[in-house]
């Protein structure tokens, strides 16, 4: 049960969070900006969540690879299904920075 869910929100454990990550995927940080400034995954592009259109001008190739994240997985769940409904077709849903922050080099 509790799989389906977090498969349902994005955030299901078939995707290789590390290997996105080294292969260059862009990290969405969907957080306020206070939030972000309080500590963040080392890279991470914040663009809050409440400004998400400004993530539309700013990455132009829709198959570029993108993980979002925020403080639990709801606001990057929110982000994930925007970009993907704009027509981008490499989203994943990151859940927590904190989770994401192991793969920080």
């Amino acid at each position: 049960m509790i799989n389906k869910l977090k498969n349902m929100i994005g955030l299901g454990n078939e995707v290789s969070f590390g290997q996105l990550i080294n292969e260059g995927a862009i990290v969405l940080d969907v957080r306020s900006r206070n939030e972000y400034a309080s500590g963040h995954f080392n890279g991470a592009v914040n663009i809050p969540l409440e400004e998400f259109e400004e993530v539309l001008t700013k990455i132009k190739n829709k198959d570029e690879v993108i993980i979002t994240c925020c403080a639990s997985g709801m606001r990057s769940s929110t982000a994930k299904r925007i970009l993907e409904k704009e027509g981008y077709t490499k989203v994943y849903n990151g859940g927590s920075w904190l989770d994401l922050n192991k793969f920080s080099n």
